[in-house]
């Protein structure tokens, strides 16, 4: 099994190098030493803690609250529309997402670039979720 550095699991969860040492040092998943001293996280362990995370109801410990599991909040970088249809591109860290919605909804989320949103992937569609206003 694979031992992830704390960067990593980091980069993986979407949180930062000391959120994940915070969560290390208290209890939430136990971690290794290196023989140069660097923190790990055993992969059956990171798999273990996202999973129970993920379930949980408690909001202090679940990652979300939503069904959806693919969320990527990012800086909208371009609209177009279209008559009744638009295109939304999100950036959101490394990835560009894309969605196609009605121009309708774009209007009622006021959806323009440089503002934040969160693009949310459930099955084949994007939503874009703008912030409460």
């Amino acid at each position: 099994m694979p031992a992830y550095r704390i960067g990593q699991v980091a980069e993986l969860l979407g949180v930062s190098a000391d959120t994940v040492r915070r969560w290390a040092d208290a209890g939430r998943f136990a971690t290794t030493r290196t023989a140069s001293g660097q923190r790990e996280v055993d992969g059956a362990e990171l798999a273990r803690f996202v999973r129970e995370a993920a379930e949980s109801p408690d909001p202090e410990t679940a990652f979300r609250a939503h069904s959806a599991r693919n969320r990527f909040p990012g800086i909208v970088t371009r609209v177009r529309v279209e008559g009744l249809v638009a295109q939304v591109e999100l950036q959101a860290g490394p990835f560009r997402v894309v969605s196609l919605l009605t121009r309708e909804a774009v209007e009622e989320l006021s959806l323009e670039p440089g503002m934040l949103a969160t693009g949310i992937v459930k099955s084949t569609s994007v939503v874009i979720e703008a912030p409460p206003a």
